[in-house]
């Protein structure tokens, strides 16, 4: 899993497969979910980011928190 901010746009993207996606369906507004040619889910993109999720720390289940502030 890998997620990428993109301040220029305010978006973040979370891959969830290295596999190509092949259709994208808006989940809710300014969330975008993209399929596989299977149609399991390889991504997620959040668009006005900074306004819709807690930027500065994400915490995972086992792993720990990860402050992704900017620098």
């Amino acid at each position: 899993m890998k997620m990428s901010y993109y301040n220029e746009t305010d978006s973040l993207y979370i891959e969830l497969s290295s596999e190509p996606s092949v259709d994208s369906i808006e989940v809710s507004a300014g969330v975008v979910a993209d399929f596989d040619k299977n149609g399991k889910i390889v991504g997620i993109d959040i668009d006005n980011a900074s306004k819709t999720a807690e930027l500065k720390k994400f915490q995972f289940a086992g792993i720990g928190n990860f402050d992704i502030s900017p620098a």
